[in-house]
């Protein structure tokens, strides 16, 4: 299995730390955020992680190399000065990724998910890790059934953590979703994608009640970083 890493956003909430910093590099219990990701994905055995970039590109070679140091093959999908969102960054380095699942994440998020528990074949095109609804998102995202299929509607919604393992034929049908040109390479989301597999019950998930935070504000980013150096997480 291989892995996606989301990087690529211009953090514009977090000014003026982002000026000069990505967003996934700014520190938080002693590493950059993403360094928390690099090490669970190693401890998982994956060896090859793509990292979506835009803004300030260069850092992040410059901050983790070709990723030797965590075990791991870094490649780096450059999208140019403009994002491609989430559906275009993941149809970006699909070249990447290859024809098997892959599980990607946002680079922007902490959590204490154990990712040895998603599945590395998802029962359908994707399988959506959610947790609480944090203060910042009340309404939630998606409604997680008992049968554990995802639902876009239908009851009490939990929020999507920005982890997930998907299927690259979440992608078919990307062209359906873009109204007018959408460039080259093609800027897109995936949440449309997303609602389209779960009209068609191929969308599973599961609900994670341990720790996770966005890190969308300098607040939360302070709050994070003061939480982890007053615990022993590893």
């Amino acid at each position: 299995m291989r892995a996606l890493i989301f990087a690529a956003g211009l953090g514009e909430r977090m000014r003026p730390l982002t000026e000069h910093t990505p967003k996934p590099l700014l520190q938080a219990g002693g590493k950059p955020l993403i360094a928390w990701h690099l090490e669970k994905l190693a401890a998982l055995g994956i060896e090859e992680v793509v990292v979506n970039t835009s803004w300030l590109a260069p850092r992040f070679p410059e901050l983790l190399g070709d990723g030797a140091r965590w075990g791991l093959r870094l490649h780096y999908s450059h999208e140019g000065p403009t994002p491609l969102e989430t559906g275009g960054g993941m149809l970006h380095a699909l070249p990447w990724l290859g024809d098997a699942p892959f599980l990607a994440v946002n680079g922007d998020i902490w959590s204490d998910c154990d990712f040895a528990r998603l599945p590395r074949e998802p029962d359908g095109d994707a399988h959506l890790l959610l947790v609480d609804n944090p203060g910042h998102h009340p309404g939630g995202d998606f409604v997680l059934g008992g049968d554990g299929r995802i639902a876009a509607e239908g009851g009490p919604k939990l929020t999507f953590s920005g982890i997930g393992v998907y299927r690259p034929a979440i992608l078919e049908g990307w062209r359906d979703t873009v109204d007018g040109d959408p460039g080259s390479p093609p800027r897109f989301r995936l949440a449309p994608l997303l609602r389209a597999a779960m009209a068609r019950g191929a969308v599973t998930g599961e609900h994670h009640r341990g720790r996770w935070t966005d890190v969308g504000t300098p607040q939360r980013l302070e709050e994070l970083d003061r939480s982890l150096q007053a615990s022993s997480f590893p």
